[in-house]
């Protein structure tokens, strides 16, 4: 078994084309549905539940129920003008009722339902003047199959690829399946009344009606937690994996340190202090550290950030940060500035669109140990960057980048730790499952003399009058930002949109008092436009959803969101946080178009109550679920099958805990059931995490 996957699986893991009903033409089909190999069939969730036990007749069946009925075939009755319905009279001994086809092959019609024979008809019955009809039913031909029975999955579906079909292929699937070794521990199954592997995957595809679909099912949450437990000893075993990689050891004199605290015009928090007091802690041990730093809008991740950096300079060594964009990352070298001063180091910034010799004689005064802090985007992790003595590497908005970018700059130096920033909350279950293999430090206190942020909703038919309120506040100095909405995944359409507000509020407020920064602006242009309204020579910054709209300016006030309904909960908190960082009172407006449904109305109604961000993003997390929030592409989001991380947090949390405890006891997963949990690793195509085992 060490090295290769288990010859238990290799049925599981055979082609799906081995399935019948999947061949040149399904496949495609097939693998829209996620089915690849047998495997992916076995697993392949239902939906929904049909109630197929045959009944008497369609006789007094309300409008809209599904359900079976055997009936012989009465006559044909073909459309007389194109694109009517084709129709067949059927009856049940009981009553006369008719089959409705939209534009069906009268041939094929023919061979399935010939006139005189009996079939088992099952669909959902509507009424049309009175006469019970069955629109597109299944047709069960009993001298061929097995009559309908029972009740029958539903399975997800795509276009060109009937039920029938998928269930004839899932079922020869789990007829295919091996009879596992359990992996769970046996108290644990006892207490949850949970059946073995194979009989959860037996009754899954054998629903006794509506309630096995429910997430406590305890077949359907046995599954569940399979693979919340693979996922977590996955994460489990790189982060031992790290563990014992072998890191640096270091400590700092805290000199430069108290320089920057004395600079400061006002105190750490609490949460900040514990912060930096654990990176040090990690940065004192011989592991390597891999921590995130999450905190709300305005929590002071970045000063956090800065004094981890400095404990890597007081080493003797470097620190580099690491942002997604060339906007971000100026602006944090801005932001750095006043403190590197403070704390006498020397800081630089290296971009992609820096000029070449500016570019070459910053990569020669790190490779020579002349700089002490870097700031930069994708470009540092190049293979021409090299550092003195990189031992300290941040990595700003983490979700932006992949594990390897993370890694690739991490690894410009010596076992170098590790800090990632995130800026958006991640509520306690999505942070366990994609972050996982790291530590976690939250700042959940804010800085005092932030602003409170009022904050409105006002419908786009009021646009007149938020555009009059906006003329008076700036007229009194104040400063905007207004947000253009997300008309759909293109940058151009974003645009567009922003440009034609520019327009309109140029009309209003005057040609130089409105610039625009997007992303498809040269740097040159959209620095030029930051510049003015950090300054005050523009007044209004109009801006689309591809920018990063981070520029810090404690003068703006106000946030105008324009078609609010369109972002995420999450989202509309990140920008919202762009205001309220002075001493004047600030504002957000959420304009709306209405009318609001009611899931619409209830997200912005919770930005409205409160700027918790965690509060917030377990909101967003309950209202659009674990895809929408990080993001489908979401570095580290594992693909679920059947667990569902907004209902089963509970599950993910004890997956983590008894992943961590197996390890502890069974470090090389040698015993009889960490044999077993091989297999289940396998199995959920946890092969790399296989590897980490010392005897793998």
């Amino acid at each position: 078994m060490k090295g290769m996957r288990p010859e238990i699986l290799f049925p599981l893991f055979a082609d799906a084309a081995t399935l019948p009903g999947v061949g040149p033409k399904t496949t495609p089909l097939f693998e829209k549905l996620g089915i690849r190999k047998v495997g992916d069939a076995v697993l392949l969730g239902p939906t929904g539940v049909v109630d197929r036990r045959v009944r008497d007749s369609v006789q007094g069946v309300m409008e809209g129920t599904m359900l079976c009925v055997k009936a012989s075939v009465v006559s044909h009755h073909a459309p007389r003008r194109p694109n009517a319905p084709y129709r067949i009279t059927v009856n049940d001994g009981t009553l006369d009722f008719i089959l409705v086809f939209f534009r069906p092959a009268p041939e094929w019609l023919n061979k399935i339902l010939p006139v005189g024979e009996t079939r088992y008809l099952c669909g959902k019955i509507e009424h049309y003047d009175g006469i019970a009809q069955m629109p597109h039913p299944e047709v069960f031909d009993p001298s061929k199959e097995d009559p309908p029975d029972g009740f029958a999955p539903v399975y997800p579906a795509t276009a060109g690829l009937g039920q029938k079909v998928i269930a004839k292929a899932v079922k020869a699937a789990v007829a295919l399946t091996p009879d596992l070794p359990e992996w769970q521990d046996a108290a644990w199954l006892t207490k949850r009344g949970w059946p073995s592997w194979n009989e959860a995957v037996a009754a899954l595809h054998a629903p006794e009606g509506a309630g096995a679909l429910s997430a406590d099912d305890p077949g359907r949450e046995r599954l569940a937690y399979d693979e919340l437990l693979s996922h977590q000893l996955a994460l489990a075993l790189i982060r031992a994996k790290r563990k014992r990689t072998k890191g640096r050891v270091s400590v700092g004199d805290g000199r430069r340190r108290r320089r920057v605290l004395d600079s400061l015009p006002f105190d750490l928090t609490g949460a900040q202090e514990r912060a930096i007091a654990t990176i040090a802690k990690d940065m004192e041990t011989p592991e390597r550290m891999l921590r995130l730093l999450q905190g709300d809008v305005g929590a002071g991740k970045t000063l956090v950030a800065f004094m981890a950096m400095l404990i890597a300079v007081e080493a003797g060594g470097q620190a580099a940060l690491m942002a997604p964009t060339e906007i971000l990352a100026r602006q944090h070298h801005a932001g750095l500035g006043a403190l590197a001063e403070a704390a006498g180091v020397r800081l630089a910034i290296l971009t992609g669109k820096d000029k070449a010799g500016a570019r070459r004689e910053t990569q020669a005064a790190l490779a020579a140990g002349e700089i002490d802090i870097v700031v930069g985007t994708h470009a540092l992790f190049q293979k021409s960057v090299e550092f003195a003595d990189l031992r300290m590497a941040v990595v700003d908005e983490q979700h932006r980048f992949g594990v390897d970018q993370r890694n690739e700059l991490a690894d410009k130096g010596r076992g170098a730790d590790i800090l990632v920033m995130s800026a958006t909350p991640i509520p306690r279950t999505l942070a366990m499952a994609s972050y996982g293999d790291m530590d976690v430090s939250v700042l959940d206190e804010k800085p005092p003399g932030r602003q409170p942020i009022e904050t409105r909703m006002v419908s786009l038919s009021r646009y007149d009058d938020v555009v009059e309120s906006l003329k008076r506040a700036i007229a009194g100095g104040a400063r905007a930002y207004w947000i253009c909405p997300l008309v759909e995944e293109s940058d151009a359409l974003d645009v567009a949109a922003a440009e034609d507000r520019a327009r309109a509020l140029r009309h209003a407020f005057g040609e130089n008092a409105v610039v625009m920064a997007h992303g498809r602006q040269a740097p040159g242009e959209k620095d030029a436009s930051m510049e003015a309204f950090r300054t005050g020579a523009a007044s209004v910054l109009v801006a689309t959803t591809v920018v990063e709209v981070g520029v810090d300016v404690p003068e703006a006030t106000i946030m105008v969101i324009e078609h609010a309904e369109r972002f995420g909960l999450a989202q509309l908190h990140q920008l919202r946080g762009r205001v309220g960082r002075g001493s004047a009172r600030s504002s957000c407006v959420l304009l709306y178009q209405g009318p609001l449904g009611e899931t619409a109305r209830e997200r912005l109604g919770v930005l409205r109550e409160t700027e918790d961000g965690f509060r917030i993003a377990e909101e967003d997390l309950r209202l659009r679920g674990a895809g929408d929030l990080l993001g489908v592409k979401q570095a580290g989001l594992p693909r679920m099958r059947l667990a569902d991380l907004e209902v089963h947090g509970e599950l993910m949390a004890v997956a983590r805990d008894d992943a961590r405890l197996i390890l502890t006891r069974d470090e090389d997963l040698a015993t009889e059931r960490g044999q077993a949990l091989r297999v289940l690793l396998y199995l959920m195509e946890r092969d790399d995490s296989v590897r980490y085992l010392k005897s793998a």
